[in-house]
């Protein structure tokens, strides 16, 4: 068996302020950090103790390397022979030099560039450092209008073999891009439209609730972010028996972590090297 693992704890403080993110600048106390970390240092005792195959993808509100906790974590996960995969969602806004203690062939970064946030070039030699040390990684933008050069001149500098992905900005009125402009969008992530105008999801074929679930950091077990609806916990064992095929109870899914289990579409095909962080081969 192989289960991918969406953990999201209680972490939600960023030390960005990217204005479509309701997390940007908010800042956790001393007591729910030491609390998000001793979760996580739970799931990673979990973890340990498996004998099926995982993969984890992190998916924290707000910056989870920043904090220690999270790049301990990732390590040792990384180098648990039966974990595939661990990846995390980061804006890659430190140092590079922890990297060397990860398993490569295990882990990978979901990348995403904020303008405003930091410089290109900056952000460029950070990912430099990720491709010197052969870590694999993709990189992603969120398409707003007064980013699309940014995009454009991003795609072009980053090389060839990083995947690119874009995600439609969520405030956006209607009529917000042109047709040239999707077109170009759809130039440097050919998956474009899957974000921009979703598919009606209801009854639709999906892994989640099968063989990927949401945990979050009492080990409750829900099949993706996206379903309210319980399956029990993962630290006393419950959820395993409600693991089944399932259709999907949701009109739309518009997020990527959701939608990109669905088995009707084609990222379990186009990303066989990892679904988890967008990676083609």
């Amino acid at each position: 068996m192989h289960l991918s693992i969406l953990y999201r704890g209680r972490l939600s403080s960023c030390n960005y302020d990217c204005p479509y993110c309701p997390f940007a600048k908010t800042y956790d106390t001393r007591a729910a950090l030491r609390r998000d970390a001793e979760d996580l240092a739970r799931f990673v005792d979990w973890a340990e103790r498996q004998t099926m195959e995982l993969s984890v993808l992190f998916t924290p509100w707000g910056e989870g390397l920043v904090r220690r906790h999270y790049r301990d974590a990732m390590v040792q996960l990384s180098h648990m022979p039966h974990v595939r995969r661990v990846v995390i969602q980061t804006n890659l806004c430190i140092g590079t030099r922890w990297l060397d203690e990860v398993n490569l062939d295990s882990f990978a970064l979901w990348c995403t560039y904020h303008p405003g946030q930091v410089t290109r070039a900056a952000f460029l030699a950070r990912c430099n450092e990720l491709a010197r040390r052969g870590v694999r990684y993709t990189v992603g933008m969120v398409a707003m209008r007064e980013h699309l050069e940014e995009i454009q001149l991003l795609r072009e500098e980053l090389p060839d073999e990083v995947p690119m992905w874009i995600n439609a900005y969520d405030e956006r009125p209607a009529g917000y891009y042109s047709d040239a402009e999707i077109q170009q969008l759809q130039r440097v992530d050919p998956h474009f439209l899957f974000n921009l105008e979703p598919s009606a999801s209801l009854g639709a074929p999906c892994f989640t609730g099968e063989n990927v679930v949401s945990v979050d950091g009492d080990g409750n077990v829900k099949r993706c972010h996206f379903v309210t609806e319980p399956l029990g916990n993962l630290y006393d064992g419950s959820f395993a028996a409600q693991l089944r095929p399932r259709g999907c109870p949701n009109q739309r899914c518009d997020c990527y972590i959701g939608y990109a289990h669905r088995k009707d579409l084609p990222f379990q095909r186009d990303y066989p090297a990892g679904v988890l962080e967008r990676f083609r081969g």
